[in-house]
């Protein structure tokens, strides 16, 4: 039916999950009834877990808008979830079978569609999973949805990703949604906080991005974000920062198009890499 999903970070792993269930758009049901008892333990365990470790690493906004996706007794029904979230901010989960390819993918975010894969995790892939499993895309993305200005962030990223796509840059683009939706981090009064979905949802991360010494945090700078590599299986060896969702939004304002050819020009960078014109945000 479909063209393999693109995967830009580093792995030799095949994209995982039953596409023949999926729609030409790769939407599909979400079929509740077919988790099991034990798929529904593994996502109390990994909620408890995880909501735990919120308190003084996650940002404000996420803690606030965790309630919102109901209970942690098992697996939410994304029907119900969307009861709350189309009226906060327009927005609708829908059903994916896994990773999806680029294009696909950048007209459901514009459309205010968020997909949301709908299998969990295996016991044994508790501590770590490389593909975002349902835990990931529910806990780690869906509350920030019910934020409004980075609601209106995420459907501004699907939007400008058709464009990228057709100037073949998606690639650089892919990487500002790493570093923002992702793995960004945001400065609060109180401190680094943590707002991507690939930290919130990863307990060892979480910790790692806003307390370890070893990573680099640098000032979001849009052309050196589009510059910087990543790998998908391991901690982040850099994280960027914005000072607010607003900050977020308004950068990403302005015409990518004469950014892309800058990128292009400069070269790439590797993720741990550090430059003169860095903005480094230090701990404390």
């Amino acid at each position: 039916m479909a063209v393999e999903p693109v995967v830009y970070g580093t792995s030799t792993r095949p994209p995982r999950g039953d596409y023949a269930r999926a729609r030409d758009d790769y939407t599909c049901e979400q079929d509740w009834s077919a988790y099991t008892e034990a798929d529904h333990a593994t996502w109390r365990r990994l909620f408890d877990r995880q909501s735990a470790l919120l308190p003084g690493l996650a940002c404000d906004a996420f803690i606030k808008a965790l309630p919102s996706l109901g209970t942690s007794d098992h697996i939410p029904r994304f029907d119900e979830i969307n009861q709350r979230l189309k009226p906060a901010t327009g927005w609708e989960l829908v059903a994916v079978p896994g990773l999806i390819p680029e294009r696909p993918f950048f007209e459901l975010l514009a459309k205010r569609r968020f997909p949301v894969t709908d299998w969990i995790r295996q016991p044994e892939e508790f501590d770590y999973i490389v593909e975002p499993d349902v835990f990931h895309d529910l806990f780690g993305h869906v509350p920030l949805l019910f934020s409004p200005v980075f609601a209106d962030y995420v459907q501004r990223y699907g939007a400008g990703g058709l464009k990228a796509h057709d100037l073949g840059a998606g690639e650089l683009l892919s990487r500002l949604y790493w570093y923002t939706i992702e793995f960004g981090l945001i400065r609060q009064a109180d401190g680094l906080r943590a707002y991507g979905a690939g930290i919130l949802s990863s307990s060892g991360e979480l910790r790692h991005s806003v307390t370890s010494p070893q990573p680099q945090r640098i000032a979001l700078d849009l052309q050196r974000c589009m510059r910087t590599r990543y790998k998908i299986d391991d901690f982040q060896a850099t994280y960027f920062v914005i000072d607010s969702f607003d900050q977020l939004f308004e950068l990403t304002t302005p015409d990518f198009t004469p950014l892309y050819e800058s990128v292009r020009a400069a070269g790439d960078l590797s993720a741990d890499a550090s430059i003169a014109s860095d903005s480094p945000i230090t701990l404390g």
